[in-house]
């Protein structure tokens, strides 16, 4: 290698290395080494062409170094108080969102007791005796029918017919035609094995003729004759009965009784909170020839359909199912019974508003299969041997799911009750105008709206899209008459088929004002 050739080698790996030399180290820069001693010139090949890499010294920068690199002193002071702003404007928000969270209005679930939260059942034991009297298989056929009643989510059973009618001056009397006294024990053990209360029903019952109940101010009521009948009342407390039931037109039915009655249940002390009072409504409104105070009863039994002997045509049940939902629910807890007889079909919509409304649905014997007969499942319950058989299943099928859905949901247990009014627009060309309405109402708990729709016509029927405009528009099916309902609905896109009725949770709710 020539010489100019070396020497220009070496100036460049010479200037590589003086790094920042003649300045102070700053953070982050690289100090070079001593530069080492050349190679003799005369070995110029044994030389090497580069010197080793610099080795690197790091050291912190100062607080001035910092200041200066951070814009000085007053920019630190700016950022470090930007960032204490930053943390107190945080945790104001955090704050500020509790107080939020723990003052808003929120629905608080309401505590229910026994007779609110379950079913009641009607039973008459004696459809299931046999033909001769105080056949104890009939009572074993009664027990037999409870684990299938308890299936049903009832929690109480009503039994009905056990004593004898008209004038009882000892208190409640057995038939002793249909049971006795150790069947009827024997139930009520049976009963309470299979989780079900018993309230026993005493309508058609005359305590006055023993009490003289019926006038406030009669007082020839001998303590002995009034003892009587308390411990008649007590003794049935304390073999398991739940409560007693008593019609409004009977003419014990006074504020004088109810009385004597709660009288009772509080003698029991720690348990009469599971004792109930049970008003049975026969009419259209509650008899009130004797005002009481409604703390003495617990329960009304309200039937939607008025009772007769004849099937109810279209007309009658929409008028019947319309006075109900204008009616209301009433300053007692109310249980609704089904009533009067109509069709299969009327059935399924009567299930479906018994089952919606605020208050203990009633189920009396078929009305779980859509039935106004007494009726139980065939003993081949696994392979349907008829068309009916398969009815009979879809109608169960139906009943549990809006028996899930009561349990499961708590606005249609708690929820307050809105009537909507609809303007339907029919879908054939149909120019009746005595075609029923839809019916429809709504169930509300916080931001949770169920709307109910019962089209009682026998016409499809469309809803106007102006119906109700401070609901949202679409919801989610949950169920319906027909059973294959299912998904999202947009509410103006709804056509309901003939006497069908569908639940609608509604999707986005806002509050609705009627």
């Amino acid at each position: 290698m020539d010489e100019p050739r070396r020497e220009s080698l070496e100036d460049s790996a010479s200037r590589r290395m003086r790094l920042n030399a003649g300045e102070p180290a700053a953070y982050g820069s690289i100090v070079a080494a001593a530069d080492p001693e050349p190679p003799p010139r005369g070995d110029v090949e044994a030389a090497p062409l580069l010197s080793p890499a610099p080795r690197a010294v790091l050291r912190p920068l100062s607080k001035e170094e910092l200041e200066e690199a951070a814009g000085g002193p007053r920019w630190t002071r700016i950022r470090s108080r930007l960032v204490l702003l930053f943390w107190l404007t945080w945790l104001a928000m955090l704050g500020t969102a509790v107080f939020i969270v723990v003052k808003s209005p929120r629905p608080v679930a309401p505590t229910l007791r026994w007779w609110q939260k379950s079913l009641f059942y009607r039973l008459q034991p004696a459809l299931f005796m046999d033909a001769q009297p105080g056949s104890l298989r009939g009572i074993e056929a009664v027990c037999a029918q409870l684990a299938y009643i308890r299936s049903l989510g009832v929690g109480a059973v009503v039994l009905e017919g056990l004593f004898l009618t008209g004038s009882s001056p000892d208190g409640p009397v057995l038939n002793d035609s249909l049971v006795t006294g150790p069947q009827v024990e024997h139930l009520l053990r049976e009963s309470s094995k299979a989780g079900l209360r018993v309230v026993l029903d005493l309508c058609e019952l005359n305590f006055t003729a023993s009490t003289g109940v019926s006038e406030e101010n009669d007082t020839s009521v001998s303590p002995e004759r009034l003892s009587t009948v308390q411990h008649a009342l007590k003794s049935w407390l304390e073999k398991g009965v739940a409560g007693f039931a008593i019609c409004d037109t009977d003419p014990a039915y006074s504020e004088r009784t109810l009385t004597e009655w709660r009288r009772v249940i509080r003698g029991l002390k720690e348990t009469c909170a599971d004792r109930i009072v049970l008003v049975r409504q026969t009419g259209e409104e509650l008899n009130s020839t004797h005002s009481f105070n409604g703390s003495l009863v617990e329960v009304v039994m309200r039937s939607i359909l008025p009772p007769t002997h004849h099937i109810l045509s279209a007309q009658e049940v929409a008028e019947s199912m319309g006075a109900c939902l204008r009616e209301g629910v009433g300053a007692v807890w109310p249980s609704w019974t089904m009533g009067g007889r109509t069709s299969s079909e009327f059935q399924k919509l009567l299930l479906v508003l018994m089952m919606t409304l605020p208050g203990t649905p009633a189920l009396q014997p078929g009305n779980e299969l859509c039935s106004t007969r007494n009726v139980t499942l065939p003993e081949d319950q696994d392979v349907p041997s008829s068309n009916t058989d398969r009815e009979r299943r879809l109608a169960l099928a139906l009943y549990t799911s809006l028996s899930l859905s009561k349990v499961r949901e708590e606005a249609l247990v708690s929820g307050s009750f809105t009537m909507l009014s609809f303007n339907p627009s029919s879908s054939s060309n149909s120019n009746s105008t005595l075609a029923p309405p839809i019916l429809g109402f709504l169930r509300s708990w916080g931001c949770v709206q169920i709307l109910v729709v019962l089209n009682v016509g026998p016409d499809p029927q469309s809803l106007d899209p102006h119906w109700a405009q401070g609901l949202p528009s679409a919801g989610v099916f949950m169920v319906g008459t027909g059973l294959d309902r299912m998904g999202t609905v947009a509410l103006h896109a709804l056509s309901l088929r003939p006497q069908e009725a569908v639940v609608i949770k509604l999707i986005e709710a806002r509050s609705f004002s009627e």
